[in-house]
């Protein structure tokens, strides 16, 4: 009993002379930033896949040996653009077999008037019958009709003679070519010749939990009298959005699609980018964030100064004394380094952003301010 008396009187003692020693340590350097008052995009993140804002495989119309290929793997081509040539030999002729009988019907229907006319000459002093009148009449309107018939076969001839010189439908950039010169391609081909794709603009397809889609509504009714909601554009690393540095670009949302995922439970939106320098491309996966609103004058913190507890989540407060001081807080969005905080601070409070494992509230501090970016 004596020994255990002995050894917490030692015990106590230890420590009595051990706290003035404590107590003369240096305060331990922190480093400090402000809480600030500013107006925060709030950006909902997701995942998605650009989309040519057009895309057109060409294929040929007419049957024939493809005699020339008129593009460049990658060249930038606008509408009317020749892009291959087909032998045209074949249509030509047929179009003029059809212009010659198109000349004799029409040599025929010129003899047939003249009938005509003598016909009725003749019935008027009833040298002709009415009958044969009748049916003079009646070999006029057939070769018309018939000439007619010859305008239409031109038409169609002159059609496959155009459809042989194939051009770009739409302004784009070309694909690797899909056959060579020399092969014999038809109408009906599957393969195509090369596909054009638009690429300015172009669309984005994403991502964003259902849970998110009553924010987007209430972004796009908010923006219906101005510009609609803005989306940025990030490379991204696997499926994990990165919101660091700057967007690859920067575009509007154009709309939700019209029905929720059941199996996922997201809703896919799509986006345009106007992509002039390109950045963006047919296939790339990409991160997108949407701005869903704007917080004014909320009150952020960078997000290294937040703390966690089992109590709570709080911020260490430096007061003019340099004590640092437990601050318990609210948190609301968090995005681009920095959080809200909806609650325990209001602006301007000197904040530890780093160095807080060497800090008890109430203790003295050496602040220093945070490196500019």
């Amino acid at each position: 009993m004596d020994r255990a008396c002995t050894c917490a009187r030692a015990a106590a003692l230890a420590i009595t002379l051990a706290a003035p020693a404590l107590a003369q340590l240096p305060p331990p350097p922190v480093t400090i930033a402000q809480a600030t008052q500013q107006d925060v995009p709030l950006f909902s993140s997701g995942v998605g896949t650009v989309q040519a804002y057009r895309s057109v495989l060409v294929r040929a119309r007419v049957d024939g040996t493809l005699e020339k290929i008129l593009f460049t793997e990658g060249q930038d081509v606008k509408p009317g653009d020749p892009l291959a040539e087909i032998d045209p030999r074949p249509y030509e002729a047929a179009l003029q077999q059809a212009e010659a009988k198109r000349a004799a019907d029409q040599a025929q229907l010129d003899n047939q008037k003249r009938d005509l006319t003598r016909y009725a000459a003749l019935a008027r002093t009833n040298f002709a019958s009415r009958q044969q009148l009748d049916t003079q009449t009646s070999t006029v309107d057939q070769t018309v009709a018939t000439l007619q018939g010859d305008e239409a076969a031109i038409a169609a001839a002159a059609l496959n003679v155009s459809f042989c010189h194939i051009t770009s439908p739409i302004s784009g950039v070309a694909g690797l070519r899909l056959v060579d010169e020399g092969n014999l391609v038809h109408a009906n081909d599957t393969g195509g010749i090369v596909t054009v794709t638009q690429v300015q603009p172009i669309s984005l397809v994403f991502t964003l939990p259902e849970s998110e889609f009553p924010k987007v509504q209430a972004a796009m009714r908010a923006a219906a009298a101005g510009a609609m909601p803005r989306v940025l554009a990030y490379a991204s690393e696997g499926a994990t959005p990165a919101g660091d540095g700057p967007p690859l670009a920067t575009g509007t949302l154009l709309t939700p699609s019209n029905s929720i995922d059941t199996t996922s439970g997201t809703i896919a939106l799509k986006a345009t980018f106007e992509n002039s320098q390109r950045t963006l491309w047919p296939g790339q996966f990409v991160a997108a964030r949407v701005q869903l609103g704007i917080a004014h004058n909320a009150v952020t913190v960078p997000v290294p100064a937040v703390q966690h507890a089992p109590d709570g989540v709080f911020v260490y407060v430096v007061q003019p004394d340099h004590t640092a001081v437990r601050q318990d807080v609210t948190l609301g969005y968090e995005g681009d380094g920095r959080v809200v905080v909806t609650g325990g601070l209001k602006g301007g409070e000197d904040i530890i952003v780093a160095g807080q494992v060497r800090v008890q509230s109430g203790q003295k501090v050496d602040p220093r301010p945070a490196r500019a970016g």
